[in-house]
Formats: structure tokens, C-alpha cells, sequence
């Protein structure tokens, strides 16, 4: 059987939005500047204009928005599915299949841990200024659309939805991805024609999803610029502030996740941390590039080898890697999901914080491995949605996604080298063994 996920592996893939490459990012980013620059510049010389506009141009960025929004639902639906029916479909595979996904889903558990810990204690000890904190949230705004953050009571009594249907039209995000998974994983015991079917169908129904966010993010720097402008208006130079801080917290978190995965490639696979960067100089040099796991898989592929990882069992655990595994996803959304939440007040317990662990692992495992501002909203939204925390800043904060991404980008390939390194080398050590 082919390995690797339905919407990386096939023509099917050239559906993806992947025209928003890294020179997009940057005009989205320019986009952001050039709508701060003018809010601010029109704030400053006629404040009664500025208000004024802001009643014409602010729409035009909640219209973008929306449209991004409408797309979270039909895609978590289509991703998870198809992302446990594939990371089922590579368990059969074989030990070694089965040996690598039980490596990514550990590794990943321990990245969004690490994230839960690492990032309240940055923002204690690096806060933001009071007056730069309460500019970005008046312009960031939906503060008030977060509903209260569940309990565990709350958690108990919706964890399994009585009707799915209404689930995905209230957006309830955590009774519908539980549903989802138990509907995932009843498709993968169904007889094997049934089960194709099925995932064929759910896999169609990303496709297309990826098309229309392609389609809402071709508008992206029309909505980021007038959300940009709104922005400024209401915070003024504040808001450069508080988006540089926000930017340097979440990277922080990704340099974390870069350092974790060299101790865990040296703890754990046996190779010691300047052993593997030599190693690993082509792909960091694709990834920054490119910012895209995809497209480093060519060097990684001669890392692992130089690594001393056998180069069959590396053409198939680095693709499944590529497909199913992003080291970093978990810590970096949980980072902007609590840093949005410090933002506005939010107090995140720690049964809050689980949940937003487990519906982060599980958004990691479906989520499409593209550039991350591809991904940014609908990968992060079912998190914030189930902690509690308004998603409507992300709309703006995916502008400079750019920064962050390259921290992402470059801890998912240490992970995907460093895993494969693990796997095959156990695979091995297991085999001889068993050896007479």
C-alpha cells in the first residue's frame, strides 16, 4: 500500500492552495504594515476621519474573516478523518510503520506539554507593557464572542454530542471532533471497499475545502490590510508592540521545540546534537527557504543516510513522517492560543488546558503539511474554540505568521530525522533479538 497522507501523496495534492508560498506570506505581511503605516497616519492627522472609515474599511476585514471561519468546520471533519484513517492505514503497514507513529504521537504529547509549561512562564517573566497589552486587545477585539471556559462538568456533559449535526452548526468544536473520532476509527474496522469509499469521499471533501481557502486567502491581503488599519486606529504604535512581542513569545516557543528535538534526536536516537546539525545543513537550508516540511524531504532523505539509517526504511518512515508528523504544531498553537487568552484575561485551568493538549494532538495529526499561514486559522481555531478563547485575532495574527513559521518549519524536520533515526534503529535492535 502507498504510505503517506492522501492530500501530500498523488496529483490530488496539486489541488492545495500551495500558490500562498513564502512570497505570499510576505505580501500578506506588507499588506499588515501598509494598513497599520495609514491607520496610524490617519489617526493622527483627523481622528474624526479615522473613525469614521473605520465604519467602511473594518467590514471589508470581518467579511475576509468570516470567510476564512466558514471553512473551520467542513475541514476538521474532512482532516481528521482522512488523518486517522491514514495514521491506521500506516500502523498496518508494519512494525516499522507502526513503531514511527507510535514515535509521533508520543513526541508530539511532549512538545504541547512542554508549551503549556514554557509559555505562561515567558509571559510572567517577559509581560507585555499595560499600555501596549490594553492597545492590541481594544484593536484586536472579540473578546466578548469567547464563550466561559469550560468546567469539568461542562467537558462532561458535551464530550459526547446528542446530535452532531447541530454540533457543527453551533461550531461546538469539542463534541464534534469526538464524534469525528469515533466515526474515524469505526471506518477504519469497516470491510476494505466500504472503508475506501468512505475515506475517498472525506478526502474529496478536503481537497475542496483546501481550494476554497486557497480562494479566501488569494484575498488575504485586501481582509489583513483593512484589519491592519482597523488595528492602528484604535491602538496606534502600540499595536507594532504588541505584535513584535507576540511574535518573539510564539518563536520562542519553536527555538524551544528545535532544542527539544536535538536533545531528544541525542537522548533518544543515539546521535549527539553537532553530529546531527552537520547532518542536517541542507534540509535546515530548504526548510528556512522554503518553509515547508515537504520540500525538505529530498535532504532530510540524505541526512537520515548520513545518520547511518538504513535508506529503505528511511523512504518510508521520513514520508510518513512528513505526511502524519509536526513536532512542533502542538507547542506553537497552544502558544498563540494562551498567549491570546493572557491577552484578554482569560484564566485557563489546568482541565482547560488538557483539553486544548488533546484537541491540539489531534489537529496536529490531521492537519495538511503546508506552509503554516495555509493552515494557521483552521489548525488553531478548533483549540481556541475549545478552551474557551475567541479565535477572530487569528485573522490578523496569521500576517505574521512568517516569522514563527520558520521556527516551526525547522523543528518538524529536526523531529522527522530524528524519529526516523528511532524507529528504524528499535525496528533493528527488536529484529536482532529475535534472531536465533
Amino acid at each position: 500500500m502507498a504510505l503517506g497522507h492522501p492530500f501530500l501523496l498523488g496529483k490530488k495534492a496539486s489541488n492545495c492552495p500551495r500558490n500562498l508560498n513564502v512570497k505570499s506570506a510576505w505580501v500578506i505581511l506588507s499588506a499588515l504594515v501598509v494598513g497599520m503605516l495609514l491607520g496610524v497616519g490617519a489617526e493622527s492627522l483627523s481622528p474624526g476621519g479615522a473613525s469614521a472609515s473605520l465604519r467602511i474599511i473594518e467590514p471589508v476585514g470581518l467579511l475576509w474573516l468570516n470567510a476564512l471561519k466558514m471553512t473551520i468546520v467542513p475541514l476538521i471533519v474532512a482532516l481528521l478523518v482522512t488523518g486517522i484513517t491514514a495514521t491506521a492505514d500506516a500502523a498496518r503497514a508494519g512494525t516499522l510503520a507502526a513503531r514511527a507513529v507510535a514515535t509521533f504521537i508520543v513526541a508530539i504529547v511532549i512538545a504541547g506539554f512542554m508549551s503549556l509549561v514554557l509559555t505562561p512562564l515567558l509571559l510572567r517573566v517577559f509581560p507585555l507593557s499595560a499600555n501596549a497589552a490594553e492597545a492590541l486587545r481594544r484593536g484586536l477585539g472579540g473578546a466578548l464572542e469567547a464563550p466561559p471556559s469550560p468546567t469539568f462538568a461542562d467537558y462532561l456533559l458535551s464530550l459526547v454530542p446528542t446530535n452532531p449535526i447541530a454540533a457543527a452548526a453551533e461550531t461546538a468544536v469539542l463534541p464534534l471532533i469526538v464524534f469525528t473520532t469515533i466515526f474515524a476509527f469505526a471506518i477504519t474496522r469497516i470491510e476494505p471497499e466500504q472503508r475506501a469509499g468512505l475515506s475517498n469521499l472525506f478526502k474529496a471533501l478536503g481537497n475542496t475545502m483546501l481550494v476554497v481557502i486557497g480562494w479566501v486567502l488569494a484575498l488575504a491581503p485586501i481582509g489583513v490590510f483593512a484589519l491592519g488599519y482597523a488595528l492602528a486606529v484604535k491602538a496606534g504604535f502600540a499595536a507594532f508592540g504588541g505584535l513584535l512581542h507576540y511574535v518573539l513569545i510564539v518563536s520562542a516557543i519553536g527555538v524551544a521545540c528545535l532544542i527539544l528535538g536535538l536533545i531528544l534526536a541525542w537522548l533518544v536516537a543515539g546521535v549527539a546534537p553537532p553530529r546531527f546539525i552537520r547532518a542536517m545543513i541542507p534540509a535546515f537550508a530548504v526548510a528556512v527557504s522554503t518553509q515547508s516540511s515537504l520540500a525538505s524531504l529530498p535532504p532530510m532523505l540524505k541526512a537520515s543516510e548520513t545518520l547511518g539509517v538504513d535508506p529503505k526504511k528511511a523512504d518510508i518512515v521520513l514520508p510518513l513522517a512528513v505526511a502524519l508528523f509536526r513536532f512542533t504544531s502542538t507547542a506553537m498553537n497552544l502558544a498563540v492560543v494562551i498567549y491570546i487568552a493572557w491577552l484578554f484575561g482569560i484564566g485557563l485551568t489546568p482541565w482547560t488546558m488538557a483539553i486544548g493538549l488533546a484537541v491540539a494532538v489531534a489537529a496536529a495529526l490531521s492537519a495538511v503539511s503546508l506552509p503554516g499561514s495555509i493552515s494557521f486559522v483552521t489548525s488553531i481555531a478548533p483549540i481556541a474554540v475549545s478552551m474557551g478563547v475567541p479565535v477572530a485575532p487569528l485573522g490578523l495574527l496569521v500576517a505574521v505568521e512568517t516569522f514563527p513559521d520558520i521556527w516551526r518549519t525547522l523543528g518538524n524536520v529536526v523531529a522527522d530525522v530524528a524519529a526516523t533515526k528511532y524507529a528504524a534503529d528499535a525496528v533493528a535492535d527488536e529484529r536482532a533479538g529475535e534472531a536465533p
